[in-house]
């Protein structure tokens, strides 16, 4: 099969085959932009509530860059990988102060906004200016390797340049915007990671992998992401109808959000509640213990495994201007229910809560 031929077929196979999805149905860079972020690292069915909520919040980019990024993150919550909700936002507020609230309408100047890497600057140019930049994301990744038989690292500057090279070579001037969809909603629907349909594949006559019984072994990664093992003792501190949080600062997960003083443990068997500085400090408020050491909640990110107890501490109410000024001191603040629920959180702290209901 000619270079030329690849195309077609998937040309083909994409008007029949595509999911019916709001930012296919516009050229609009802003919306465009919103769901290529939106859908970094997340399913689909995942992203797309989080997307119509965005859109009916923010429908311009001036609406984004205006709101408090507290309103931004609370709105992010639960889709993870946080940055990209702090990038959003800073984007946002870029487009409109160096821009004019017009997205640049080209590869290279879209390169320079914050958060917008080589595979979005190519999504958004292809699809909303129709410039002949070829998309890179995992599925094209796979369905590039196993039609074309490469088994170079897909995570090494080597392999990166060689696929980008063919990408390029491949996507055709005429519907790039249309062939970018074509290529990455084959490998989401048809060459999919596990289990891909190879029985009623239009490619399978001419795909390598099929014909080698390699389609499980392509593409090749090589990298593999270190993950560490982390355990939270946090303290949930009740006063009245405050409870005591903190805003997660830089350098660490969570950057931003809003969750409740902790003591970090070595490993997970080695949380003591005795052991724990912060709660030998509040005894001093003589407060009302609930531990129940059992119940341990368990998050998964890409890079780290977070294993968390929560002490729950309830201090009498006539203390709370004590409780309020020890806590100022410590850089924590305090928040009734409703502010809290207004606040951005980590997931792991948002399924405790709702545990507490």
């Amino acid at each position: 099969m000619t270079f030329s031929h690849f195309p077609k077929k998937l040309l083909h196979w994409y008007p029949q085959n595509k999911r019916d999805l709001p930012w296919r149905n516009t050229q609009n860079p802003y919306i465009i932009w919103l769901s290529e972020i939106i859908l970094q690292q997340t399913r689909v069915a995942q992203g797309l509530p989080y997307f119509e909520e965005f859109v009916k919040h923010y429908p311009t980019v001036h609406d984004l860059a205006n709101a408090p990024v507290e309103d931004v993150l609370r709105r992010w919550q639960g889709l993870g990988y946080y940055s990209r909700a702090r990038n959003l936002h800073h984007c946002a507020q870029q487009v409109v102060e160096e821009f004019g609230g017009n997205f640049p309408d080209n590869y290279r100047s879209l390169l320079k906004l914050k958060g917008v890497g080589q595979y979005t600057a190519a999504a958004i140019a292809s699809f909303a200016f129709k410039e002949k930049v070829a998309v890179l994301d995992g599925n094209v990744f796979r369905v590039l390797s196993r039609y074309f038989g490469l088994d170079t690292d897909i995570s090494s500057p080597k392999g990166k340049r060689q696929f980008q090279e063919l990408a390029d070579e491949l996507i055709p001037a005429q519907q790039p915007d249309e062939y970018n969809q074509a290529i990455m909603e084959f490998g989401a629907l048809q060459c999919t990671p596990k289990k891909a349909n190879c029985d009623q594949c239009p490619l399978q006559d001419s795909c390598y992998a099929y014909a080698h019984g390699q389609v499980e072994a392509l593409p090749v990664k090589i990298k593999k992401t270190k993950v560490t093992t982390r355990a939270f003792l946090y303290h949930e501190i009740n006063c009245g109808p405050h409870k005591i949080v903190k805003t997660r600062g830089p350098k660490d997960i969570w950057q931003g959000l809003t969750d409740f003083p902790l003591v970090e443990f070595s490993a997970p068997e080695k949380i003591e509640l005795e052991h724990s500085t912060l709660f030998q400090e509040l005894q001093a408020f003589k407060p009302i213990v609930d531990y129940k050491n059992e119940k341990t909640y368990k998050h998964i990110l890409s890079h780290q495994k977070i294993f968390s107890n929560f002490v729950s501490l309830t201090i009498a109410a006539e203390k709370l201007d004590e409780v309020k000024k020890w806590a100022d001191s410590k850089g924590y603040h305090c928040c009734d229910a409703a502010q809290l629920e207004a606040l951005g959180k980590p997931q792991l702290i948002v399924r405790y809560l709702n545990d507490q209901k």
